[in-house]
């Protein structure tokens, strides 16, 4: 028989690999990053399976509806071009992807806020050290402008260093991948030797305009990690302090 916990909503989770934790987010954010790049709402939300089964089909399905195609032809004002890219095949696909991973996103911000202002207000305790074979993990404070720091200079970066691992690995392991295949390090190259024409026929745009959607999700998703794991670490030590110092019998002034 399973012994229930003396508290029904837990407001954090550490493991070896990840901190899961349950803070107040903006819906319409969560829902723009779905709309920028399905998957990526629900990795803000630290569903990570239904995460990356989402970026794993959009990376599929755009590339064979050849979307991101279109998308460059229609800012040039090449529309013509644009409708002869896409695959119609495809596309009705990738739109039922896309309204659900936008709506998906929103409507699990909602849910999860509600659960964060039940959290709060039981005011669980939260476990600060987790030990583990392959790896520990501990609440302390992080500075958000080296996690935004760390991810610019390689994306999964400043996800590794806020200890969002699972994240970290699989948006590095991600970046890397678009990057070969948009051959934007060999564009680069041609560039840095003063090549330009061989370096513009070189990239691949269809890979490349993912990019875009990665760095400003990193960027926003590392820095407000941190600061939302230092307020986690604050609760705790709050929490803590008003059970072992603090007189049970001290009548608070609000």
């Amino acid at each position: 028989m399973n012994k229930i916990p003396p508290f029904r909503y837990p407001r954090a989770y550490l493991s070896a690999f990840t901190t899961n934790q349950l803070h107040l987010r903006n819906p319409w954010v969560v829902a723009f990053f779905a709309f920028s790049y399905p998957g990526f709402g629900n990795l803000m939300l630290h569903r990570y399976a239904k995460g990356f089964i989402l970026i794993l089909w959009e990376a599929f399905i755009n590339y064979m509806a050849k979307v991101n195609l279109a998308i460059m032809y229609s800012l040039q004002g090449h529309f013509d071009k644009a409708k002869q890219a896409v695959d119609e095949r495809w596309f009705l696909l990738y739109i039922a992807l896309y309204m659900y991973a936008i709506w998906d996103s929103y409507r699990s911000t909602i849910d999860i806020n509600k659960l964060y202002l039940l959290a709060d207000r039981e005011d669980a305790p939260i476990i600060k050290v987790k030990i583990d074979a392959w790896d520990m993990n501990y609440l302390d404070k992080r500075k958000p402008w080296v996690a935004l720091a760390w991810s610019a200079l390689l994306p999964g970066l400043g996800h590794m260093y806020v200890h969002k691992v699972i994240t970290g690995l699989f948006i590095f392991a991600y970046t890397i991948a678009i990057m070969y295949f948009s051959r934007l390090p060999v564009a680069a190259h041609y560039s840095l030797i003063g090549d330009f024409m061989q370096s513009k026929t070189t990239v691949d745009m269809q890979w490349l305009l993912y990019l875009p959607s990665i760095y400003c999700f990193i960027f926003y998703d590392a820095y407000t990690s941190a600061i939302e794991l230092n307020k986690l670490f604050e609760k705790e030590q709050s929490k803590y302090l008003r059970e072992r110092y603090q007189d049970p019998h001290f009548e608070m002034p609000v």
